[in-house]
């Protein structure tokens, strides 16, 4: 039986295929202000401007290619039994090869109710379109976790991190919860290692391994040690 190896991503891994980080320094995003973009009181005040934003946030995603940390990660499943749980909304992981992936913030390259987010639509080509309609009624907007709205695949993540027989982190400064929670529910003896060119705290964790490099770079060096 293979060993679980579960990975937990953030926008470092994505930064290297040319996506910008969800969050600058400045608190913004693409120059907004991702209050003014990422907030159901956002959708509220001004619809077009949010579908706006993130119809261009998709094209940017559709034109971006996975690099070679996604597809090293890919090709773990030769050997391990792998998750990937991510906090990025695109579907590079997808497209790399990965069969396991749980986006905890949704994902661009879908549609959703605004009524009802459960109910989940591929979209034609790259725009929602203001007066595209769920079968509700409603408008369709981004299928993204937007600040304040619940997080519905938490449990299944946290359930998918205690299994762990090994974890990575990889590209994520453990800043947005409940996301950056989940390393506490990883085994204490499960080996830890971290990919991150500045590596976050992490005091209280055991068996951490500290791999102060790029997505790209750190996954080289973890990959040959793994496998």
């Amino acid at each position: 039986m293979k060993k679980k190896l579960v990975v937990l991503t953030g926008a470092g891994i994505s930064a290297e295929s040319g996506l910008k980080t969800f969050r600058d320094a400045d608190g913004l995003w693409e120059g907004y202000n991702v209050m003014d973009v990422a907030t159901p009181e956002a959708w509220h005040r001004n619809p077009e401007l949010v579908q706006r934003f993130y119809n261009e946030r998709r094209k940017q995603v559709l034109t971006a290619q996975p690099n070679e940390a996604h597809f090293a990660l890919a090709q773990l499943e030769n050997q391990f039994d792998v998750a990937i749980v991510t906090q990025n909304i695109d579907d590079l992981h997808e497209r790399a090869g990965s069969t396991n992936v749980i986006h905890l913030h949704g994902v661009i390259t879908l549609a959703q109710s605004s009524k009802r987010a459960a109910l989940v639509y591929p979209i034609k080509g790259d725009e929602i379109k203001m007066g595209e309609l769920c079968e509700l009624g409603s408008q369709l907007r981004p299928h993204v976790v937007w600040f304040g709205e619940a997080v519905p695949m938490i449990e299944k993540a946290a359930v998918i991190c205690a299994q762990a027989d090994c974890f990575i982190l990889i590209g994520t400064s453990l800043a947005v919860y409940p996301a950056a929670g989940l390393i506490d529910y990883v085994p204490h003896a499960t080996p830890k290692y971290i990919i991150d060119p500045k590596i976050p705290p992490v005091a209280g964790l055991s068996n951490v391994v500290k791999i102060e490099k790029s997505a790209t770079e750190g996954m080289k060096e973890l990959f040959t040690s793994l496998v």
